[in-house]
């Protein structure tokens, strides 16, 4: 079981060269149809191995989680494992590993997605466990309680232990007071204690119906076939409830500078970084959202970025420095910006060096060159993860579950390739000119861990 959200695009600098003369579509030979229930089946053949990646994305995630049951999405995704009257508790994923297949499911703050990869012969029946324990799911306090306790365990040794996720999650908190964004994927530990069947069955018959699934289909298959099967297996599942718009609250602008630090024993390096609430690629105009990636990419990717030139290279005050832009998400997403020091230099110094580099981006901007660059290299990796089966079907998943079509995915290459190096100062003086969320990691060797992770976030009520 994994938490998290799926990058949209990985990096891969060093194919960067041939990405402009290669192809501007992902996934041309794509094809989708959605059956009378409102499930929409997306197919992407790849005929060089028998082999198919199906995968299953719920709209539902931490995000769309009731007040107070936080985590009760990723407390469903155990769940789902416990089986229906078809196929007992146990048997799903017994019946995949007898047939040589992988498996694994996934929560994110905006969907819930599970994934199997078996030999194309097995792709009949993957179709029809799934379309079983979409509606025929059976629980039972028997196996429910015993659940929630392995969830809370995970959280104590994913959260708790660990000082750097603590920081992770109290960042999320103080930058969206107001959004759901801010609760963690996994819950706030009162909260996990205080789920119960009834609260998953809730959420289950709430989220879990075909009209709020994609099904992706991966691999050696044949499209008339899959319309077939689908139509067999997720076909019959009644379409029994309608979720209707996800509508979230708003974040309010930051007024001022939020910063939270996180001191640990167990911490051996120290980093800090600085956070902005930014557009998406759903929440974004024109070319804002491809002009942040560009803007990351500038910043903070690779060896050539201009973070780790000036931090890491030429002045030798950090041992990494980046940029990050998370764009796949259905609500404004974030830009960060992150540095560790090298010894002898402190977070002020990373802190110092960091807000130079931005101003400095603000007030000259950006060469075409680096622009050039950048957009080659994020198209190359587009293009370059076309040879992964289970990449693309991540890729589709991810973003059709947070609001984007087909033609968006598709044509994502065109548009990074239409920003230009105006696009990019605008994007960078819209959004880093505010103040951002700070947070530091700190080594405190004799203090006891900071126990930050039951830090319950504010909610702006204005």
């Amino acid at each position: 079981m994994l938490l998290g959200a799926v990058p949209l695009f990985p990096a891969d600098t060093a194919r960067a060269e041939i990405a402009a003369d290669g192809p501007l579509i992902i996934a041309p030979n794509l094809e989708s149809f959605t059956l009378d229930n409102g499930l929409q089946v997306v197919v992407i053949p790849d005929r060089r191995a028998p082999v198919v990646t199906h995968m299953i994305w719920y709209k539902a995630g931490s995000a769309d989680e009731p007040e107070g049951q936080s985590g009760v999405a990723h407390f469903l995704e155990h769940l789902m494992f416990k089986g229906t009257k078809k196929h007992p508790n146990g048997e799903f994923s017994k019946i995949i590993s007898e047939r040589g297949g992988q498996e694994n499911a996934f929560t994110s703050t905006d969907y819930t997605a599970y994934f199997q990869r078996v030999a194309k012969q097995h792709l009949p029946l993957m179709m029809e466990l799934e379309a079983d324990r979409m509606e025929n799911l059976v629980l039972s306090d028997a196996v429910v309680d015993p659940e929630r306790d392995v969830v809370l365990e995970e959280r104590r040794m994913r959260v708790d232990s660990n000082p750097g996720s603590q920081l992770r999650e109290a960042m999320n908190a103080i930058t969206f007071v107001n959004h759901p964004y801010g609760s963690p994927v996994i819950g706030w530990q009162s909260e996990i204690e205080a789920l119960n069947k009834d609260s998953a069955i809730a959420f289950y018959d709430r989220f879990y119906t075909p009209n709020n699934a994609v099904v992706i289909i991966a691999g050696d298959v044949d499209i008339d076939e899959v319309r077939r099967l689908a139509a067999d297996t997720y076909g019959k599942v009644a379409r029994r409830a309608e979720p209707g718009a996800r509508v979230r609250p708003v974040e309010p602008p930051l007024a001022g500078e939020r910063r939270i630090a996180v001191s640990d024993a167990r911490v051996r390096q120290e980093s800090v970084s600085e956070t902005w609430v930014v557009p998406s690629r759903n929440t974004g105009a024109g070319h804002t959202p491809e002009a942040l990636d560009v803007l990351s990419y500038i910043l903070g990717e690779g060896p050539s970025s201009r973070l780790h030139k000036s931090l890491v290279l030429d002045q030798k005050a950090a041992i990494s420095a980046g940029a990050f832009y998370q764009s796949t998400a259905l609500d404004d997403g974030r830009f960060g910006v992150y540095a560790t020091p090298r010894p002898g230099h402190t977070l002020e110094d990373m802190e110092q060096l960091i807000s130079r580099e931005i101003q400095l981006l603000l007030e000259t901007g950006v060469s075409e060159e680096e622009v050039e660059r950048a957009k080659n290299s994020m198209i190359a990796s587009a293009i370059y993860a076309q040879d992964s089966q289970s990449g693309l079907a991540r890729l589709f998943g991810g973003a059709l579950a947070t609001g984007q079509t087909i033609e968006d995915i598709q044509s994502w290459p065109s548009q990074v390739k239409a920003v230009t190096a105006e696009d990019v100062l605008e994007a960078a003086r819209a959004y880093l000119t505010a103040p951002p969320v700070v947070g530091e990691l700190r080594t405190a060797p004799d203090e006891p861990a900071a126990a930050l992770s039951e830090t319950t976030p504010l909610k702006d009520k204005s």
